[in-house]
């Protein structure tokens, strides 16, 4: 039998956790550590099954609502934030709240508090339903407008003062092109002082788009929830490259590899780095691989802990 020369897997860095992801997910150890179960955490605290089912065997207990959270327990808010009804629903429960928001979603919330402040009407660019955008909705919801596509900044009918945000894990090129339809009609507009889509998500979609340009097929590590893993297999299929996102190496298709000599492999920022492991071992399971790295940035950020939970740490 004649045999076929090794599959190169060429592996995007920066992959996986971002710091705000691990940020989200130590606090919840550590309260797990330190209190024992059942942490209730309101919504998914990242957008990863895999992630949530590990948390829930440890004793975690992830929730929809804070009226499934019994009165004085302790809680979590997700990675993605919260809205100011939230947090001052879980007062009124006398909850012992741990906020898991990262820091970046923060930022944008208090952008969004500024921007109402002065009286602006406020353009949110985002997908709708998602737990980011919800919560940042309410830190103004008489003054912020939703937006998703350049057609719906066409659609627009504001007088005054406008500003725009955006969620944090969007696409860059397609913001850029709403930030640009916004800046068209709205000749005064107003932005934020530096981009609100986060690092992690630009570093991951530039890793991506290099590496989906050197090979036939695409695999994203991630939950089908996590915005940013879904943007970034789109990404990769705007460029000409099947892709294909995954929750683990159960999912891949031997037939997506038929005739495909090289796989580009990542993974979105929620997605636990082993699972990344998993899928190399799967594939050099179906044939020889060479494995190698295409490395675009270099991430040092690290997020510091709630005083909470650093002191029994």
């Amino acid at each position: 039998m004649k045999e076929h020369p090794p599959r190169s897997v060429l592996l995007a860095s920066p992959r996986s956790f971002c710091a705000g992801v691990e940020r989200a997910i130590e606090i919840v150890e550590r309260l797990l550590d330190q209190r024992g179960g059942p942490i209730y955490v309101r919504k998914q605290i990242v957008h990863n099954v895999h992630v949530v089912r590990s948390l829930e065997a440890r004793g975690a207990v992830f929730v929809e609502e804070l009226s499934e959270v019994p009165f004085g327990a302790t809680a979590v808010f997700s990675a993605h934030g919260v809205s100011p009804a939230v947090r001052a629903e879980a007062r009124l429960r006398d909850l012992d709240v741990l906020d898991a928001t990262c820091p970046l979603v923060t930022k944008v919330h208090a952008e969004a508090r500024r921007f109402s402040e002065r009286g602006d009407t406020i353009v949110l660019i985002g997908h709708a339903g998602h737990e980011e955008v919800e919560g940042t909705l309410g830190e103004a919801p008489d003054q912020m407008v939703l937006v998703e596509t350049v057609e719906d900044v066409l659609a627009l009918d504001i007088t005054g003062p406008v500003s725009y945000l955006t969620q944090t894990t969007l696409a860059v090129d397609e913001t850029l092109e709403v930030i640009a339809a916004l800046e068209q009609k709205f000749p005064q507009l107003r932005g934020p002082g530096s981009d609100d889509i986060c690092y992690a998500t630009t570093n991951r979609q530039i890793a991506i788009r290099e590496v989906a340009e050197q090979s036939d097929l695409v695999l994203v590590v991630g939950s089908k929830n996590s915005s940013n893993s879904v943007r970034m297999v789109e990404l990769a299929a705007r460029g000409g490259t099947p892709a294909y996102l995954i929750d683990d190496a159960s999912e891949i298709d031997p037939e997506w590899l038929a005739g495909v000599s090289s796989v580009g492999l990542s993974a979105g920022a929620s997605a636990p780095p082993e699972l990344v492991d998993e899928v190399v071992a799967a594939l050099e399971a179906l044939g020889s691989v060479t494995v190698s790295t295409h490395t675009t940035a270099v991430e040092t950020i690290a997020f510091t802990l709630p005083l909470a939970v650093r002191r029994a740490g």
